[in-house]
């Protein structure tokens, strides 16, 4: 197998995920550098693990791989992330557990159905209301809305502010921070709201819930609330990648059609096939080693979902789009005490999206080039053309 002419040190530049051949390179690690260690610089130093084996025992293991000292690269200069320890991404065991344990409820599969009801009509008004345009921006028209107004529905944020939720979290990272200010300012408006009265929601159970016998702080509350709503990011990129992955496999998109008996299967794919999480991170706490490597306590660890789900040793040809894979163990979703507390409502999303754009009897097409997001943390498409037009 001959080497890509990039090197494993350029998974700290976003160019490689916008312009470049990140799984050229996972494959040639997966390969020949499986567990890779990239000396501090702009980021910290880290170990790269790229097989699948590998990335599920980081999950596995709480006790010798921590999330409290956060879960995803940030640039030195940056500093520690201000969830450590204090968000239920970034705690450990037993309080992650705990933690966990406020909002689960509203992840269940009771809960999760419950919500599909209103997710149905919600898919077929912005689908219809994008027919009438007949070319519109996939991720900002359909995928981004649908899946940001789901989860502000089970936050506690009325239907009347989705829209400015959805204009401030997409311009959250302007030069001056504006609309990121708007948006914890919203929050913390909510969190004040449901403390005078509580409601049905979630922001409700995190205001009132109590971990080790005390109420989280505003502070908490907040960060929490801001996390999960970053989160959505993940399920709409993923939504996003598998309707380009349909238009790159049409007749994958027609075989759905005509069987829509495998939309959990084609669901699981999409996920394997976007793993729009592209690393996960984690710390060190106690002298460990994988493959020989020696790793000491403080040595951050940088699981690479994309490369781990394309694992030759598990997934036969997992270079192939194909939504009759079976099984299909992908890490997606992470894994172990962290795995993905909206992975029921994240698979349900794609399901009734899918379905319904299905449903609606519109052929879709690709109506320019896609716009790849340039990040080394999210992987997937910041716009995406397409045509609706009656079949």
């Amino acid at each position: 197998m001959t080497a890509p002419t990039i090197e494993p040190a350029s998974l700290a530049d976003p160019a490689l995920f916008a312009d470049g051949d990140p799984h050229g390179l996972w494959r040639w690690m997966r390969a020949h550098a499986p567990v890779h260690w990239h000396p501090p610089g702009e980021l910290p130093g880290f170990w790269s693990l790229t097989r699948y084996e590998d990335a599920r025992a980081v999950y596995r293991d709480a006790q010798t791989f921590s999330s409290a000292r956060g879960v995803l690269l940030r640039p030195v200069r940056c500093g520690e992330d201000p969830g450590n320890g204090r968000t239920i991404a970034l705690t450990d065991p037993p309080r992650h557990r705990r933690m966990r344990g406020l909002i689960a409820g509203w992840f269940g599969e009771r809960a999760v159905r419950s919500v599909e009801e209103s997710m149905r009509p919600l898919a077929r008004r912005l689908i219809a209301r994008a027919a009438e345009r007949g070319t519109f921006d996939f991720v900002d028209d359909l995928a981004a809305r649908f899946s940001l107004s789901v989860i502000c529905g089970i936050i506690g944020v009325a239907e009347r502010d989705h829209d400015d939720l959805f204009r401030w979290s997409n311009a959250a990272f302007d030069a001056k921070g504006i609309a990121h200010q708007r948006v914890m300012q919203y929050f913390l408006d909510l969190i004040y709201d449901r403390m005078a009265e509580p409601a049905d929601d979630m922001i409700s159970a995190l205001v009132h819930g109590k971990v080790d016998g005390e109420l989280l702080t505003e502070e908490e509350i907040l960060l929490n609330c801001e996390n999960l709503l970053g989160a959505t990011e993940n399920g709409r990129l993923a939504l996003i990648g598998g309707m380009h992955a349909f238009l790159e496999h049409p007749a994958q998109w027609e075989r759905l059609r005509a069987e829509r008996g495998l939309l959990a299967t084609a669901g699981e794919e999409v996920l394997r096939w976007t793993s729009s999480g592209t690393h996960s991170m984690r710390t060190v706490t106690r002298e460990t080693s994988v493959r020989g490597a020696r790793m000491r306590p403080g040595d951050r660890v940088v699981v690479w979902l994309p490369s781990a789900n394309r694992d030759e040793s598990v997934f036969p040809d997992p270079d192939r789009f194909d939504i009759t894979r079976t099984p299909n163990r992908h890490l997606a979703l992470g894994g172990g005490e962290h795995f993905c507390i909206g992975a029921t409502l994240v698979r349900a999303e794609m399901r009734v999206l899918f379905d319904e754009l299905l449903e609606s009897g519109h052929r879709i097409e690709q109506a320019g080039p896609a716009v790849p997001v340039r990040s080394i943390a999210v992987s997937g498409l910041a716009h995406l053309p397409v045509r609706m037009t009656a079949r």
